[in-house]
């Protein structure tokens, strides 16, 4: 059987394998930082109507400007923005993608903060963009000064951070944005990923804020979290309007198929309910930290919905201990850790017990 290292494709993919996570059958699947709440009946009643209808006009393609779900997207964000400062796409990684095919390419570099999200490498590999990466301080924390210099250091062409971070749940404090893009060269962009914005808490403000007057600064998003919405694949994007001009260079025709907006729409008018679950969420998470804490590893400071925790001699054999428990979490790769979603109340407590015995 051919492999497709044996097909002519570029060169530079040859020796990649594809992004991915493990799909295994467990009953408590922590690894992945989904919602695992479902969504509420009389929500899921509404997004079916809604997709019926939408069902009935499946002849004829969808609106390729989704100005209805622009304007929802717009009003649920507030920060006076309309829809011509609102971009979505199939998920934030499309979005991301659609960013590094119009403003990354050959001869360009992006330059992100790791350990972070490893899809900004990958979006760069395909598109032909250099990607840079530039070490976190001590505990992953980022610091304006650390930011700055790094941006002036490297001259990138789009510059990625992560707030809170993915995978260590680090949050970024406004005040290293605002020196992020101060530090921006005049060819430059500055990406902030906020896609785990909504279990930060009001704590920790959005860089929304910090979009007038600011026509090179993108704030990339997702229901695919604390909306509980990962399957239904629906990223968006708010900046300056020119920078949606400049995105609709690169999109696929009618990329945003009838069925996503519909759904999206019906969900978004019911955003209280979607986000019931946040808080609950957020006291699992902070549950987690405790226990860890107790059981004598590291958690690591976290804004989001999962925590990263160290102290571990052995992370792969971890995992497959609690594997063998029928509870999954994710080896990111980082020395001496794993990471664990924040589940229901029932999910997070079969882990705490599974990671006791396993302890």
């Amino acid at each position: 059987m051919t492999s497709f290292r044996d097909l002519p494709i570029r060169d530079d993919l040859r020796d990649l394998k594809p992004y991915g996570a493990p799909q295994l059958e467990v009953s408590v699947a922590l690894n992945v930082n989904e919602n695992t709440h479902r969504i509420p009946e009389p929500v899921a009643q509404h997004i079916i109507e809604k997709l019926a209808e939408a069902v009935i006009r499946l002849n004829r393609y969808p609106d390729r400007e989704f100005i209805s779900l622009r304007q929802a997207l717009a009003g649920y964000l507030g920060a006076n923005l309309t829809e011509s400062n609102i971009w979505a796409a199939n998920g934030s990684n499309e979005v991301l993608q659609q960013i590094f095919m119009a403003f990354g390419g050959v001869g360009r570099k992006v330059l992100g903060f790791g350990p972070t999200y490893s899809m900004y490498s990958i979006l760069a590999k395909g598109t032909q963009t250099e990607y840079q990466d530039s070490p976190r301080g001590d505990r992953f924390e980022l610091t304006a000064a650390l930011v700055a210099e790094s941006i002036k250091a490297n001259q990138p062409n789009i510059v990625v951070l992560c707030s809170p971070n993915n995978p260590t749940g680090t949050p970024v404090d406004i005040t290293v944005i605002e020196a992020a893009y101060e530090a921006l060269p005049s060819n430059a962009i500055l990406v902030v990923d906020e896609a785990y914005a909504e279990f930060a808490g009001t704590e920790n403000e959005s860089a929304t804020a910090l979009l007038t007057g600011r026509e090179r600064l993108l704030i990339s998003r997702t229901m695919s979290k604390a909306f509980a919405f990962a399957g239904a694949r629906v990223g968006y994007l708010a900046a300056d309007a020119a920078v949606i001009d400049a995105l609709r260079l690169v999109r696929l025709p009618y990329h945003l198929s009838a069925l996503t907006q519909a759904a999206a729409e019906a969900a978004l008018a019911h955003s209280s309910e979607m986000l019931a679950t946040v808080a609950d969420i957020r006291y699992q998470r902070d549950r987690m930290i405790l226990a860890l804490t107790e059981l004598g590893l590291d958690p690591y400071r976290s804004a989001s919905n999962f925590v990263l925790f160290g102290g571990l001699k052995n992370p792969a054999e971890t995992w497959q201990k609690l594997l063998d428990r029928d509870v999954l979490v994710r080896n990111v790769g980082i020395a001496n850790t794993l990471r664990v979603s924040a589940g229901t109340e029932r999910e997070t407590s079969r882990f705490i017990d599974a990671l006791a015995e396993v302890i």
